[in-house]
């Protein structure tokens, strides 16, 4: 596995060793020893365990995000689309971080299989590119009611480019996460 490091320290593109031939493909997914390994390689520290996988599956032009939660349970996520393909964002909201409120995006997809670690500390969030998009989250702390946030997907203050299928008028999104606070007013969590 190749790990590219992004705009936001932390948060990096994962691009899986894919082994192809007349009879199709194989590719491993994850590998704790492996990742951790990575990670130390460019100088970061490796992930907490993971102990959640969640699996959902959108539509063209749903935008579901941006989420993140609190301590005590704060999560990092990796995620990957194996069907379909996404706009997949991390907004850093660590506060007195130097990117604070900058973010970083890139296509998750079937084909390119790359997939996107965001550790605890960044609002994350995506767009469904095709019908049928199948995402995998794998989660460093199970979900919290409680502890769990979002920020306005459409925030001026972020800008994020939200890439929209041809066809869509405007991003489907959840009733929460169109009422969610902006970031300057979002709970965020301590420095």
């Amino acid at each position: 596995m190749k790990l590219l490091p992004t705009t936001l320290p932390g948060v990096v593109l994962v691009e899986p060793a894919v082994f192809g031939d007349d009879r199709g493909w194989f590719c491993e997914s994850f590998n704790e020893a492996r990742f951790n390994e990575a990670l130390d390689d460019i100088g970061l520290p490796p992930a907490p365990r993971f102990v959640q996988d969640n699996h959902s599956s959108s539509k063209a032009g749903v935008l579901r995000g941006l989420h993140y939660q609190l301590p005590p349970q704060p999560q990092g996520k990796l995620v990957r689309v194996v069907q379909g393909a996404a706009w997949d964002v991390a907004v850093d909201i660590r506060a007195g971080s130097a990117t604070f409120g900058q973010w970083f995006g890139a296509e998750l997809n079937a084909d390119n299989k790359r997939q996107l670690w965001i550790p605890a500390g960044f609002a994350h969030g995506f767009v469904a590119l095709q019908d049928d998009t199948h995402f995998l989250y794998k989660t460093t702390d199970v979900w919290s009611k409680a502890c769990e946030r979002a920020i306005r997907w459409d925030d001026p203050a972020i800008a994020i480019a939200w890439p929209i299928p041809a066809g869509v008028a405007a991003p489907l999104v959840a009733p929460k996460d169109a009422a969610a606070p902006l970031l300057a007013d979002a709970e965020l969590p301590a420095a």
